[in-house]
């Protein structure tokens, strides 16, 4: 699960071919935060601002967000908050310069871990998005997709000792249109496994 990920600064867009973003955002983001996200009209990419946290259309209030930040690739297409985006294939990309997990120490202290692309490039993380209409007002928001990392060599080190690891899903440079067009019936060839060729991580408190 992630709760905490720092995104790309807006000069960095042009590393992943795109325009600079014309609003404001956190160099920190949690869930309820304002972020930017990627996404296709068919024709062109284009960028949003969003939530981190996905508000379905049911939803009355904002609030729903401190559960929906993440969505599990086994279940994404039963949960009521995120079965509508997933019916409608509303994938996204999330651009990211770090994310960030907890790993314990064998004492069982929980310390801040940042995981990134050796080469500091920025990446981009598969997501789902929705559009919803709270107190007569558009809400766009996202949530991370995960998949199961218990035997990743990389990413089960994260997380608590007992608990059932997850990860992000990295789409490449090279599948990101592909992902951003697929069908729901087509994502699950682009859930891939972290490479850890690519990936590293280090303490880094806040």
């Amino acid at each position: 699960m992630c709760a905490n990920y720092e995104p790309i600064k807006r000069s960095q867009a042009i590393q992943l071919g795109l325009f600079e973003p014309t609003f404001e955002y956190k160099a920190d983001i949690y869930p309820g935060y304002d972020c930017p996200l990627i996404f296709s009209t068919g024709d062109t990419i284009e960028w949003r601002e969003v939530k981190f946290g996905l508000v379905p259309k049911w939803a009355k209030d904002l609030k729903i967000y401190r559960n929906t930040y993440n969505a599990r690739t086994e279940t994404v297409h039963e949960k009521p908050s995120f079965r509508n985006a997933w019916a409608k294939s509303q994938f996204a990309l999330i651009p990211v310069q770090t994310i960030f997990e907890p790993r314990y120490t064998p004492d069982g202290k929980a310390e801040r871990w940042g995981i990134y692309r050796k080469d500091h490039l920025p990446f981009t993380v598969a997501a789902i998005y929705e559009n919803a209409l709270i107190d007569g007002k558009q809400v766009r928001s996202m949530s991370m997709l995960t998949i199961n990392a218990d035997n990743h060599p990389f990413m089960k080190q994260f997380h608590k000792p007992e608990d059932e690891k997850r990860s992000i899903i990295v789409i490449p440079d090279q599948y990101r249109n592909d992902w951003l067009n697929c069908k729901n019936d087509e994502a699950q060839n682009f859930f891939f496994d972290m490479n850890i060729n690519e990936f590293t991580a280090r303490h880094m408190p806040r």
